[in-house]
């Protein structure tokens, strides 16, 4: 047994009853015995923070990729969904996750919608907070990500931290350093993912957070600060995914793919497994998870191979969930029984207003600039290729077309700019998944294309699609808020895998277009992003002109 407590590796028995654990030691007397064969038992792994609805499936199919991996809880914050459908959203979640055999901690989305320049399709306040707090459905408040806000003392924002005073905060302050750092600590956030230099992440340790160290499908950050973890700060340290697509939690995993990575990056097993259990339980308060011990739940990882740890079998509350990577018959039937019928917000477009046609008001514009694997832009200053007038995309330079279409409530309002990084030679892509206002997002090669995409996407509630001119190349239906299937999640990874390859036959080079694409909206990671109230620029946030 992995002690996380006290770093050592035990030879014992573990003695459940029920859900829980009963004791540790020897001597005990069971209806049941479970001979473990001189295996490896740690506590089931904890991811601290993701968004299930980047899985682009309901909890349920979620869970079903998690669990044969070890990975038995997740701390989720639900404000995709609550920044479509509101409240109902976040009950949806909450609902969804006491019917399946994982555990679900709901946070309380901090940010909806995440600030003023983009048109959500609800509005949480401070005294909507209050009631989910006092309804015992939210845990804490999710990422304050207006650190604009927090550190301009802006009512609203010191409302909503106000609201959850004494529960955990987590926060979202990229790039915040010095006394700004300093001002949002005060305010009363906890911890934060998303350090992506060492000198970050340690200033951000030093200050008192918890680092939350993030590795998900499109913001990689392992990597560059596996450096700052060592024995004097790793107590502090969490493991987080994020955002992962159904196709990498089906073939790369989780947070157990973070905890191998550590361990092959030189640490300490126990270390490892710590970070991805105890610490997140001592960020958020779950003191009956997190560990093997009296008392705690019995979430539980069975494995052979302490150098490169695969989940053989996996207790969930007591209960055999997974065997040999696939989940048992009970689990399976659980998870199946969980289907949801749910109608969570809409995809309302005014057609008839979506005109890409620019005319060029100057010969330079203000270009967003994508960088590989990361949620950062720059914000870049390029001449404008022009067509009789029009603004066009300019493909030798790979700057492509970018709108950004409000569908919640039919206004017509929409975005224009233009994206230098994704390398499409034709066509577009299009989808309703764009953080954290999921409005409708496209960027192509041509008008035409973009139109194409655009409208396959939106068909029958949202999705995402591929285009070439006229021709949908491929579609994925996401009729749960513009943001999820209840398909099984192994159909959805094959039908985006069939949108990425659609991708790859238009000229992107990029890992994921779709999950690169849904960052380009969001308009509180820097540089420069486009919403359907136009071009924002983060670092002086505040709507720019196109054209410079």
């Amino acid at each position: 047994m992995l002690n996380v407590f006290s770093g050592e590796i035990e030879s014992l028995d573990i003695a459940l009853c029920g859900p829980w654990i009963a004791g540790i030691g020897s001597g005990y007397q069971a209806l049941r015995n479970i001979d473990l064969q001189g295996s490896f038992v740690a506590p089931g792994l904890i991811d601290a923070h993701v968004h299930i609805e980047s899985s682009l499936c309901v909890p349920a199919q979620f869970a079903a990729a998690l669990l044969p991996r070890g990975v038995t809880s997740v701390v989720t914050d639900p404000h995709e969904i609550a920044n479509v459908a509101g409240v109902d959203g976040v009950r949806f979640m909450a609902q969804s996750a006491a019917e399946i055999p994982i555990d679900i901690i709901v946070m309380a989305p901090s940010c909806v919608p995440a600030t003023a320049m983009s048109t959500s399709g609800a509005f949480l306040d401070a005294g909507i907070l209050q009631n989910l707090r006092q309804s015992g459905i939210t845990h804490g408040l999710a990422e304050m990500m207006n650190y604009p806000g927090a550190l301009g003392g802006d009512k609203n924002v010191l409302a909503k931290l106000a609201a959850m005073e004494g529960l955990p905060i987590d926060g979202h302050c990229p790039g915040v350093r010095g006394k700004a750092l300093n001002a949002y600590v005060a305010a009363g956030v906890g911890s934060d993912h998303e350090s992506v230099t060492p000198e970050e992440a340690r200033e951000k340790l030093a200050r008192g957070l918890y680092l939350l160290v993030r590795e998900a499908t499109n913001a990689r950050n392992f990597d560059a600060l596996l450096p700052v973890i060592n024995s004097s700060n790793s107590r502090r340290i969490c493991f987080c995914t994020d955002d992962r697509t159904p196709g990498d939690l089906l073939d790369v995993g989780s947070v157990d793919e973070i905890v191998r990575r550590a361990i092959a990056g030189g640490i300490e097993p126990i270390e490892a497994f710590r970070m991805a259990t105890l610490n997140t339980c001592e960020w958020f308060g779950l003191k009956h998870l997190g560990a093997i011990a009296p008392g705690r739940k019995a979430n539980l990882m069975i494995f052979d191979n302490l150098s490169h740890p695969e989940a053989r079998m996996v207790f969930s509350a007591g209960t055999l969930t997974a065997r040999d990577g696939k989940l048992t018959i009970e689990a399976a039937e659980a998870i199946a029984a969980a289907r949801s019928n749910a109608s969570l917000g809409h995809c309302d477009v005014r057609w008839d207003q979506v005109h890409l046609d620019l005319p060029a008001k100057s010969n330079r514009i203000r270009v967003i600039g994508s960088q590989p694997d990361q949620l950062t832009t720059e914000h870049r200053v390029l001449g404008c290729k022009t067509v009789e007038g029009r603004g066009v995309a300019d493909v030798e330079s790979d700057v492509l077309k970018m709108a950004v279409v409000e569908r919640h409530k039919a206004s017509g309002q929409m975005g224009i700019g233009f994206i230098q990084g994704f390398g499409l030679k034709r066509g577009a892509i299009a989808g309703t998944v764009a953080h954290d206002h999921h409005n409708l997002v496209m960027l192509g090669a041509d008008d035409q294309s973009m139109q194409t995409a655009a409208r396959a996407a939106a068909e029958g509630g949202g999705g995402l699609a591929v285009a070439v001119g006229n021709n949908v190349v491929a579609r994925l239906p996401l009729p749960i808020g513009g943001l999820m299937s209840d398909r099984p999640i192994a159909d959805v990874a094959r039908d985006y895998g069939n949108l990425i390859a659609g991708t790859r036959e238009l000229g992107s080079p990029l890992h994921d277009p779709f999950m690169a694409m849904s960052f380009m909206a969001l308009e509180v990671i820097p540089s420069l992003k486009l919403t359907d109230c136009g071009l924002v620029d983060v670092e002086k946030f505040q709507i720019v002109d196109l054209f410079v």
